[in-house]
């Protein structure tokens, strides 16, 4: 089994590329999808959250209030590294059980979709990182446009990520998603070409 690591900056496309690498034949490891689990209300990791955050950033239901926590963390570093040092090992334990079970299945190519990849330092482990990367510019217009944030708020999202430029040099590849899709696409399937060469 070829387990690829992929990553990318807020809104530079890594989602959609994830996609298409399922397409593909590709085994996802969502860390969204997997955050969403170990938050789930009733859990260890949602109990923790309310005893560090409050009740405020729990909805009456017992769901997380993701906007509220949000606005927390990202006007707090010390917030957001105690949201992290909750949070983050419990999604690599899970992801592990998930890589694990995609192997005994006989899956070829396992993709960890893994936003924060190197600011949490967790790179050792993978046979090849993809990173997908845009200009700044473009980023910022993304999360204004599509996520309706204000620039404020899409900046201070950006800024709390390390430079995509940083990451470049310690990625096996790189995908740039500065035009349409019809393009990214072609980036992508030469990158996934090589994956499954590589497998």
């Amino acid at each position: 089994m070829l387990n690829v690591a992929l990553t990318g900056n807020i809104a530079a496309g890594k989602s959609a590329v994830a996609q298409l690498f399922r397409r593909w034949g590709g085994t996802v490891l969502d860390a969204d999808e997997i955050v969403r689990e170990v938050q789930a209300p009733g859990g260890a990791v949602m109990r923790r959250i309310a005893e560090r955050f409050g009740e405020t950033v729990v909805f009456p239901d017992g769901t997380l209030d993701r906007p509220a926590l949000r606005r927390i963390v990202m006007a707090d570093a010390g917030a957001r590294e105690a949201l992290e040092r909750i949070v983050h090992p419990a999604v690599y334990a899970r992801r592990a059980e998930l890589a694990a079970t995609a192997e005994a299945r006989g899956d070829r190519i396992v993709v960890s979709d893994i936003p924060l990849l190197f600011e949490t330092g967790h790179t050792d482990g993978f046979d090849a990182v993809v990173l997908v990367d845009a200009a700044e510019p473009l980023r910022l217009r993304r999360l204004v446009e599509r996520r309706g944030l204000t620039e404020a708020e899409a900046l201070a999202m950006i800024r709390a990520q390390m430079p995509a430029s940083a990451k470049r040099s310690r990625s096996d590849y790189v995908i740039d998603n500065d035009g349409d899709l019809a393009t990214l696409e072609r980036a992508a399937s030469e990158v996934w070409r090589a994956l499954v060469a590589h497998a």
